[in-house]
């Protein structure tokens, strides 16, 4: 199948699916998680589809300032700031995608190039997102820990998320422009599994001669959803931690939700069945790319990315 004739697919893999668990954080150990992620990754180039993967970076973002301020504590080394800390996983995390879906491919016989692109995208400094921060980093820290922590850094912010424990949150502005994505864009063309908009794009305001970075973190789904559009992708697959989005989750009456219209799963929306920071964005991702003209969302772990796009699991948001 010729380039130009290979339907385009975006897979938005999660930041939190790269650390397997609490034992499991290192470099090395985020390769693995990565390596097997690209397995099911190259099932979908493999099935003939052009491929552009976002990544999510809360974890590995929350190591880099927890570093920061550990070696300005120890040594008054200068502290990382937010957006450096994004652009920092954006190449880490893109060069582990490369290697290891490279190698992936080749060991099926398919030569395709890859490439990460430092992405920068423009949010709206008036947006509310920085009056009422959301968007959670970092790793999770049981209740006596986050208010030790609180201690010595009392103006971050903590939310308790999905049960697993307390996290920092950030303001989380909605993106609005993906300034390299005419970048993006060519190289998709040229058949590159491109790599891009990594922990939802370093954040960016207009400035006089460009643009100034702002200290906030934009949820990589929506802007994963917005290059999607973009680009004319025919499908957004958002990978998470789980095979089905579900009602009621965890608990006795949990329902998975298997095949879904954006009007039912707006009504969702307005019940309160999706956690804000938690599942809740991806859900407003995949309405966005629909309503935008988008024919299909999947939502589900990364081992069932295959058989979902053949449609035999995952949750599926059509029109």
């Amino acid at each position: 199948m010729s380039a130009e004739t290979k339907d385009t697919v975006v897979v938005a893999v999660g930041g939190n699916s790269i650390i397997r668990d609490e034992a499991h954080k290192t470099v090395a150990d985020q390769y693995d998680s990565v390596a097997e992620t690209c397995r099911h990754l190259a099932d979908i180039v493999e099935s003939g589809y052009r491929l552009v993967i976002c990544h999510g970076n809360g974890p590995q973002v929350g190591f880099i300032l927890r570093r920061s301020a550990i070696a300005f504590e120890a040594a008054g080394l200068h502290e990382v700031p937010l957006s450096s800390c994004v652009a920092d996983t954006q190449g880490a995390i893109g060069f582990q995608i490369q290697q290891a879906l490279e190698i992936e491919l080749k060991n099926r016989d398919i030569h395709q190039k890859t490439a990460t692109i430092v992405t920068r995208v423009v949010v709206d400094p008036e947006d509310s997102g920085f009056q009422n921060p959301t968007k959670p980093i970092g790793s999770f820290f049981s209740k006596d820990k986050m208010v030790q922590i609180k201690q010595n850094y009392p103006d971050w912010q903590f939310v308790e998320d999905s049960g697993r424990g307390f996290r920092r949150v950030v303001a989380s502005p909605v993106p609005v422009k993906i300034v390299e994505l005419d970048v993006i864009k060519d190289l998709v063309e040229k058949d590159y599994v491109v790599i891009a908009c990594g922990g939802g794009g370093i954040p960016v305001v207009p400035a006089q001669n460009g643009y100034n970075a702002v200290d906030a973190v934009i949820d990589k789904d929506l802007a994963s959803a917005l290059l999607s559009e973009k680009i004319n992708a025919k499908r957004f697959i958002i990978s998470t931690g789980v095979q089905h989005v579900c009602l009621n989750f965890g608990q006795e009456n949990e329902k998975k939700l298997e095949h879904l219209g954006i009007d039912e799963l707006k009504q969702y929306v307005k019940e309160g069945h999706f956690a804000a920071g938690s599942m809740l964005p991806k859900i407003e991702a995949a309405i966005d790319f629909i309503e935008k003209g988008g024919e299909e969302v999947i939502i589900t772990a990364p081992e069932f990315l295959k058989d979902a796009v053949d449609h035999k699991t995952g949750t599926r948001v059509t029109k």
